[in-house]
């Protein structure tokens, strides 16, 4: 029979528009030496708990849950492995600057540097006395360019691959404006777009899948250089510019020649909200810095009653 817990503790917040919801107490921690051993355990023992915590009824299709476990490595605050209406992330950059705000909002962190463990290694990250969170990404790198993609009901597609915590397929759309109102047709594009590149076989390195898909635009703000709409594995689209679709994004500019180390790029979402990035060179790796806010929204002990039909959550999307 599968275990529930009595309740689960949760934080919410919202990190440029883009919701997280933080376990702090209440799930058992997943076992393993790693956050990638971790977040292979939560899939395997606890996948009923993520679609109860982030799915529907008490959750919706675009809250991105960040369980906090304890660190694996001696100097960082904490451990988290994110995850979706679908299943586990990789990183999530977002989801990392609402991380650092619930640690501060819980009294477990102050203004200053932090590390934070994740299945993809660890961030770092520096919170502001104003609430500006910075963060200092995994390395991101640029797979392939202009690579053309058949989405059929859409036409030819070109793109470039790139990882930024998570593998991307980025492309520059005509005749599409990134505007909100066009959130039902973009989300149908990109959705297309999505499943062509899985029936065509066009992965990231190693085979990794490619499971977000990023349209670029011109920016609708005087203080932003490009405006996105951000595909996520579930179906749903980021409210924010993606912190680690800003990161992708950046790799793939700074390969094309059009972002040199340490110029500031400001990625605007489709909804209007701004992330600053910039990537450092560090030797081989490129390290892209994403800067952005978060604001608790509230606090709320989730129940899991025994004849709860929908105790286990479900995904409409």
């Amino acid at each position: 029979m599968t275990a529930y817990p009595a309740c689960i503790r949760v934080v919410d917040s919202h990190t440029e528009g883009e919701p997280t919801r933080v376990v702090v107490e209440g799930w058992p921690e997943p076992a393993g030496a790693t956050m990638a051993e971790r977040r292979e355990d939560l899939r395997q023992r606890f996948d009923h708990l993520r679609s109860a915590v982030v799915c529907e009824p008490r959750g919706h299709d675009a809250l991105v849950g960040a369980l906090l476990t304890t660190p694996v490595h001696s100097g960082s605050a904490a451990g988290v492995i994110f995850f979706n209406n679908v299943g586990c992330l990789g990183m999530c950059g977002h989801g990392l600057i609402g991380v650092v705000r619930t640690l501060e909002h819980l009294g477990r962190l102050e203004p200053g540097a932090v590390a934070i463990d994740t299945p993809v290694g660890t961030v770092s990250a520096e919170l502001d006395a104003d609430g500006t969170v910075t963060v200092r990404n995994v390395a991101a790198r640029c797979h392939a360019r202009g690579v053309p993609v058949d989405v059929p009901g859409v036409g030819t597609v070109t793109g470039d691959v790139a990882y930024g915590g998570n593998w991307f397929f980025i492309s520059e759309m005509e005749g599409l404006p990134l505007d909100l109102a066009n959130q039902f047709e973009l989300t149908r594009v990109t959705r297309a777009i999505l499943a062509a590149l899985r029936a065509q076989g066009i992965t990231g390195e190693a085979g990794a899948e490619i499971d977000h898909v990023e349209l670029s635009g011109p920016p609708t703000r005087a203080d932003a250089d490009s405006r996105n709409f951000v595909l996520c594995p579930g179906g749903a689209w980021d409210r924010s510019p993606c912190g680690t679709g800003t990161s992708a994004r950046m790799a793939a500019l700074h390969a094309a020649g059009q972002l040199p180390a340490g110029r500031r790029w400001r990625q605007e979402s489709i909804t209007g909200s701004v992330f600053t990035g910039w990537l450092e060179d560090a030797g081989d790796d490129l390290v892209p810095h994403i800067q952005g806010h978060a604001w608790i929204t509230g606090e709320a002990v989730l129940r899991f009653d025994p004849a709860d039909p929908f105790r286990s959550g479900f995904t409409a999307g």
